[in-house]
């Protein structure tokens, strides 16, 4: 025997034990684009303009971690509400109680927030905020945006 077949017994080759990782990073750089280009389509709600006030953040109450059940009314007279971290989903005022009511028997401790258009009459919000009351909602919430300075 003289040369390359010298080192090798019977012809074979030993087998690689190194991975291939090239292509592990293409998938990896497709799937990175892929999800930059897809996350900022996620933000879902109703656009509502919320008034401006100078405000403390709300902190979560820490027990359970709900997620808070957010009423959201437009300037056009539409009503959604948003369960549960669900889209928020058109509702009439009429349907708003019952929904909150089956909400807080199985969870208590679920904070209720109203999200009003800056053009909603006051009487509206504050009947809103009433027919919570009447519902055995603790404390309503009101969300606003920061000021801007």
């Amino acid at each position: 025997m003289s040369g390359p077949q010298m080192g090798r017994k019977n012809g074979r080759r030993k087998p690689m034990a190194e991975i291939n990782v090239v292509p592990y990073i293409d998938v990896t750089l497709v799937l990175l684009i892929i999800f930059m280009i897809t996350t900022p389509m996620l933000q879902t709600g109703v656009d509502v303009d919320l008034p401006q006030a100078e405000s403390k953040t709300v902190e979560s109450t820490g027990e359970g971690d709900n997620p808070p059940i957010v009423i959201s009314i437009k300037e056009s007279g539409e009503y959604f509400i948003k369960v549960d971290s669900n889209e928020d989903v058109p509702v009439l005022p009429e349907e708003i109680n019952a929904q909150v009511e089956g909400v807080l028997i199985n969870k208590p401790k679920t904070q209720v927030l109203i999200n009003a258009d800056k053009g909603v009459s006051y009487g509206t919000v504050v009947t809103v905020m009433a027919a919570l009351k009447n519902a055995g909602v603790p404390t309503v919430g009101l969300m606003t945006k920061p000021e801007e300075k």
